[in-house]
Order: structure tokens, then sequence, then C-alpha cells
């Protein structure tokens, strides 16, 4: 019997197939979703800021910022025996949850933690090959490592699987 195991915020969570990984409520925050497809070992990282540097003594809480969330999320995948080399990575969220015609930087949070999450994927050499990012409104996302499937769902909207 699969189980689907949640994701809270500034959280992250690795499993093996046939289990999944979900966290409701992406806004701004960014959901990475990584898998190795011949272990079918993956992970599911919800981020909520992109650099834990700019953070003076904010660093505690590893999986809350781009930089050292996905890094982590990579080492506990391969430590269970996923290999990094197989990698692939999908993005949902960053969106811009608050309207404002100056494009102050706390106003693109969603965006900063995009362009960071996919520069940290890059250090990584890990390839994004499907995402779902921006816009106006929040996504609930479920990520299958078994197939791939990163199923999300926005208010409003039909499901999206990518």
């Amino acid at each position: 019997m699969s189980e689907i195991i949640k994701v809270g915020m500034a959280d992250l969570k690795v499993c093996v197939s046939p289990n999944g990984v979900t966290t409701l409520g992406l806004g701004s925050c960014v959901g990475i979703a990584i898998r190795d497809p011949i272990t079918k070992i993956g992970g599911l990282a919800h981020i909520m800021l992109p650099d834990s540097t700019a953070i003076r003594g904010g660093q505690s809480n590893i999986p809350k910022f781009a930089d050292t969330g996905i890094a982590e999320l990579v080492r506990q995948m391969e430590i269970m025996g996923a290999r990094r080399s197989r990698m692939v990575a999908k993005l949902a969220g960053g969106a811009m949850m608050f309207a404002s015609q100056n494009k102050v930087d706390l106003v693109r949070i969603g965006e900063r933690n995009v362009e960071a999450s996919k520069m940290k994927l890059s250090q990584l050499h890990i390839p994004i090959i499907a995402e779902d990012t921006g816009e106006t409104y929040g996504r609930t996302v479920i990520f299958y490592p078994e197939t791939g499937d990163y199923v999300i769902r926005a208010v409003g909207k039909p499901e999206k699987v990518i």
C-alpha cells in the first residue's frame, strides 16, 4: 500500500516508490521535486526563501532556503541510494501573490525563489525537465517518484501534470 508523505512549509522529505510526497500552499514558495528514475527514489523540498546567507542567524532551518534545502534534499536522496548523475528536477510555485506596480525584492520573492532554485540545481548538475512557476495563484502539489508525475492543483484551474 502506498503512502503520500506530507511536506510542511520550510521542510523536505524523501521517499521510495510507490510512495509519494505532497505539499500544500505553494504561493511564493517553490516546491522542488527531484527523482532518480532508476532507483525510483525521490523527494520534495518546500523552500520559502532564496538565500540562507542573506539572513543573519537564520540558517538553522536548512529546508527553508533554496541554496541549503536543495543541497540537503540531494544529500538525503544519495544516502538512500539515488545517484546525482541520474537525478532530474521539476519545479512548481514561485507565484507573485501580492500585486504591486513596483518590483521591490519583497514583492518579487516568488521570482527570486525560482531563480535561486534554478541556480542551485545548475550548480549540482541536475537538469530541470519541467516547471509550472510564476503567475499569481497558489498551488498544491503531489510528486510520485515512481513515474515522475508532478500533479499540480490550483483553485479555479484544471489539474495539471508535468
